[in-house]
């Protein structure tokens, strides 16, 4: 496959602080694969390009387009396992398994991503403090590799591999398939109930005692005055609704920003007034169907596009419970020096094992929204160093202005991952604009 089988575009990073002009291929067989690991010294591989940081650019390289590679391959109902191509969306995904009464609990929040950006990112979902990451329903990966040719990954076969594979942000390789375990689900309806919170302590109280799958929270930075006020939601399946399953709709993300930021101060302040007025007036308990549940942002793309062409950053954390009042309190010391524009502030259950580059703990997940500013940067920068001093682990996925010194320091793991990657790929094959950035 030579240069001119490729598509040359510039592409933006999800949160739009990043772009570049990449060649992209977008085979359809097996064999194409082959064929472009040796036309090309650098390869990465990209799924819906929904990745906040730029996971998917290969500059002086080429992008690999997995879309294409969509096919559900075959369905074990009698063991619930499922084998999909690594391109199919969670929509299509979701369309084929409720139909059987059958899915994963560990669903990112966008309905368009791939089942192989979610294995590379090792993403999570709503229900991570119970269900934990998506790793938790990988049985087995088939992946392809320049030097290695075809690969089966398991916990039994070629585990270091394996291991190495979910959540190691493409940099082993093109996944091809995947076989999950499935789970059985008797509806797709669920029980919400609504809990107001005037602080990040009393939200803190509630998530752990968790005993609901799907819990999350909602509150307000806008100001120091209503800062942590905000609600809980609790979100448990309805087993006794027998209502039918209703097909998802094709959807286009649609993330097309305005040509200015219609967020500000002023703005945010008054939708967050607005919203929290909505949800403590809601009922305490109501049914709603899983699509509102498990992807809050579907359908509501404006709050993306109204950050404008200059986009938004995100930071994702992941805390020690017994650290987190403290963190807060020197967060909020923080933002009154600094005043960041935060327009979304959340909190969550974690749970699994922090191996290699995983995002994955027993800890709070913490994330917050913001609009790049010299006053926001000066504030994350702050930030970074209360990463430091309470070891608390950053997203790679989320945050597209972590550096190299902070990510050695917080991702404990991370030498011994680049160790066995780099003796896995001595050459460094697979490589992105992130991995450079963070030294992998």
């Amino acid at each position: 496959m030579k240069n001119n089988n490729l598509e040359k575009k510039k592409v933006f990073s999800f949160d739009k602080t990043f772009s570049s002009d990449i060649f992209f291929a977008k085979p359809d067989k097996y064999r194409l694969l082959e064929d472009l690991s040796k036309d090309h010294k650098k390869i990465i591989n990209s799924g819906a390009n929904l990745s906040y940081s730029p996971l998917g650019f290969c500059e002086d390289g080429v992008t690999i387009d997995l879309k294409k590679f969509n096919r559900i391959i075959k369905l074990d109902s009698e063991n619930k396992t499922i084998t999909v191509e690594a391109g199919i969306t969670l929509i299509d995904f979701l369309n084929f398994t409720l139909k059987h009464s059958l899915w994963i609990p560990q669903l990112p929040g966008y309905p368009t991503i791939t089942i192989g950006g979610a294995v590379a990112s090792n993403s999570h979902g709503k229900s991570c403090g119970i269900h934990g990451a998506i790793r938790k329903s990988i049985k087995s990966i088939l992946l392809f590799h320049k030097n290695h040719g075809w690969l089966n990954l398991s916990e039994n076969e070629n585990k270091e591999i394996f291991d190495l594979t979910v959540g190691g942000l493409g940099l082993t390789g093109s996944i091809v398939n995947v076989t999950l375990n499935l789970t059985e689900i008797k509806s797709t309806k669920f029980i919400t109930k609504i809990r107001k919170v005037s602080s990040i302590k009393e939200c803190q109280n509630i998530i752990s005692k968790e005993n609901n799958s799907y819990i999350y929270s909602w509150h307000r930075a806008d100001n120091i005055e209503k800062f942590g006020e905000g609600v809980v939601y609790e979100n448990q399946i309805d087993n006794s609704n027998q209502e039918k399953f209703k097909k998802l709709n094709e959807y286009n993300h649609n993330f097309k920003p305005f040509l200015f930021s219609l967020w500000n101060r002023y703005s945010i302040s008054l939708i967050n007034k607005i919203y929290h007025f909505v949800n403590v007036n809601k009922k305490k308990e109501e049914t709603e169907d899983f699509v509102k549940v498990i992807f809050p942002f579907y359908g509501k793309e404006k709050y993306f596009n109204f950050f404008g062409q200059k986009g938004f950053l995100e930071s994702q954390l992941l805390i020690d419970n017994k650290y987190l009042q403290d963190f807060t309190e020197e967060f909020k010391k923080l933002f009154k020096i600094y005043k960041p524009i935060i327009t979304l502030l959340s909190l969550k259950n974690m749970s699994g094992e922090h191996k290699f580059l995983r995002f994955e703990g027993d800890k709070v997940c913490f994330t917050f929204d913001y609009i790049k500013s010299k006053s926001s940067m000066n504030f994350m920068e702050e930030i970074d160093k209360l990463c430091l001093k309470y070891k608390i682990i950053p997203s790679i996925i989320k945050d597209s202005r972590l550096n190299k010194e902070i990510f050695n320091k917080t991702y404990v793991y991370a030498e011994d991952f680049k160790s066995k990657l780099h003796e896995f790929d001595k050459q460094r094959i697979y490589q992105s604009e992130v991995s450079n950035r963070l030294g992998i």
